[in-house]
């Protein structure tokens, strides 16, 4: 877990003053989640249109495939992931988990989880996913020391982001798939590790918006099994939900303890 360790002490780090206009400029800055408002029309996107011709790519543990579409298309590219489910160096790994993840983020309205379908690339089965454009990897923006203008924006995006992939089981957060575009949204790829049985998954849970967190208990094990059941592993839902139960009772533990002010933040409105 030293992705959330480094996040941690970067933020306990004071961050200066942004200049004044910084804060309207992120902003106003353009969006490269292009996808919000328009699921349907890029998941039928990317399950249909052509693939004229793909690339390695040099991140990631099994680094994707870079493909491309058309010129002109609704979409430029897309990452492919060929991951048949099994277990690799003591890992579960499949490309199924990556379609999971966005429908998770889908029923929990996160829209940090880019449209992602399955389709046959090249005859064989993978995920197909919207390929982020204009941003950095977190790798990026701590080797170049940059810090987000709005902080309390950051933190609220980053509480969503511990709370998702405690609940997925994503054992694999890193640098290189924690995404920010000029807008300084967060961007969520690479869950091909998640949705494991494990219960020891250790994101800090120390506050959250209320909206989000409402949505996390309210999510009922018929639902999602209809959405993601036939993608996952046997056991891998149940772990899941005792997983959300876990983070639901510590929520509740923490606002009891310390004031539901200090524990559940403000999420404002679109």
């Amino acid at each position: 877990m030293w992705l959330w360790l480094w996040l941690a002490v970067w933020f306990a780090i004071p961050i200066q003053q942004a200049p004044a206009g910084a804060t309207v400029q992120a902003q106003q800055a353009p969006s490269s989640k292009i996808w919000i408002g328009r699921y349907a029309e890029f998941e039928e996107f990317l399950r249909t249109a052509k693939l004229v011709r793909s690339e390695g790519t040099p991140v990631g543990v099994l680094a994707p495939r870079h493909a491309f579409f058309e010129p002109g298309s609704v979409a430029n590219g897309a990452a492919v992931k060929k991951i048949s489910p099994q277990r690799r160096d003591g890992f579960f790994e499949s490309y199924k988990s990556e379609i999971a993840a966005y429908k998770v983020d889908r029923l929990l309205q996160l829209d940090m989880v880019p449209p992602t379908v399955e389709r046959r690339v090249d005859g064989e089965l993978a995920s197909v996913q919207l390929w982020i454009e204009n941003a950095r990897m977190l790798k990026d923006v701590k080797a170049q020391k940059l810090r987000a203008p709005d902080a309390e924006a950051w933190n609220r995006q980053l509480y969503r982001v511990y709370t998702f992939d405690h609940l997925v089981g994503n054992i694999d957060e890193n640098e290189g798939n924690l995404l920010f575009d000029a807008a300084w949204n967060f961007i969520k790829v690479d869950h091909s590790r998640a949705f494991s049985d494990t219960l020891n998954v250790k994101y800090p849970l120390t506050r959250i918006d209320r909206p989000f967190f409402e949505r996390i208990k309210a999510l009922d094990q018929a639902t999602v099994r209809r959405e993601i059941g036939n993608l996952l592993e046997v056991g891998a839902l149940n772990a899941m939900f005792r997983r959300r139960d876990a983070i639901v009772q510590a929520f509740e533990r923490l606002a009891k303890k310390n004031g539901e002010d200090n524990v559940f933040v403000s999420w404002p409105e679109r």
